[in-house]
């Protein structure tokens, strides 16, 4: 059952405000902002190398969430405290009213600009994407990794952050394959690119708020 619930937190995170409005951005750059008639198959493999790399990366912090389970436990308030006032944080910069100069979302020109078209360029923007966007998932990453340090083992905390990893990566795959099919979708979010960022914002400030006082922690005891 466990596993179940990490896929769906992998699902959920893609669905999170800071991921779902950027999905256009992501699938434009797995296909190399070009205008092939057919640019699935080359998405499709673009996609799995960036699915490849942000899974390794958080395969290994499943490992040392395995080793030291013990310790991040202990410390979990702590923990949620800090995550929830960077949570906040991210919310009240996506509403405008903050300016985190360190932290801006991918813009569509930065990211068509590089225009990757290859495996490898894809793979590496996928670790990239797991360092970059870590405060902004961590959510539920990290609710992952404190399951994974309950397990006490190097072993089960890779496996356990692998089940994640992939409810995270399947949607990405996803939108690679049917490019074409949801470019209606994807013209929607970019029209009301502005209307979608307030609503994300404020939703983030209010998991934020709910992480700082500890209730998101109860509300995922209660659905585990």
């Amino acid at each position: 059952m466990q596993y179940v619930l990490l896929f769906l937190e992998g699902i959920i995170t893609f669905i999170s405000p800071c991921l779902l409005p950027l999905l256009p951005i992501y699938v434009s750059y797995f296909s190399g902002g070009n205008n092939d008639d057919n640019p699935g198959k080359k998405s499709l493999i673009n996609a799995i190398g960036f699915v490849l790399g942000f899974t390794i990366v958080f395969v290994a912090l499943g490992a040392f969430a395995g080793t030291i389970g013990s310790f991040l436990l202990y410390y979990s308030r702590w923990v949620d405290i800090f995550t929830g006032l960077i949570v906040v944080a991210l919310g009240l910069n996506y509403l405008g009213i903050i300016n985190l100069c360190f932290f801006r979302s991918p813009t569509k020109s930065r990211l068509g600009d590089a225009k990757p078209s290859t495996f490898p360029s894809a793979f590496i923007f996928g670790i990239a994407f797991s360092i970059a966007w870590a405060p902004c998932v961590s959510t539920f990453l990290g609710a992952a990794l404190l399951r994974a340090a309950g397990q006490g083992s190097a072993q089960e905390g890779m496996l356990m952050l692998f089940v994640y990893s992939m409810g995270l990566g399947l949607p990405f795959i996803l939108g690679a394959v049917l490019i074409n099919k949801l470019k209606g979708a994807f013209d929607f979010i970019k029209r009301n690119y502005r209307i979608i960022n307030i609503l994300s914002g404020s939703l983030l400030v209010l998991i934020g708020i709910l992480m700082i006082t500890g209730i998101f922690g109860q509300l995922m005891g209660w659905l585990s």
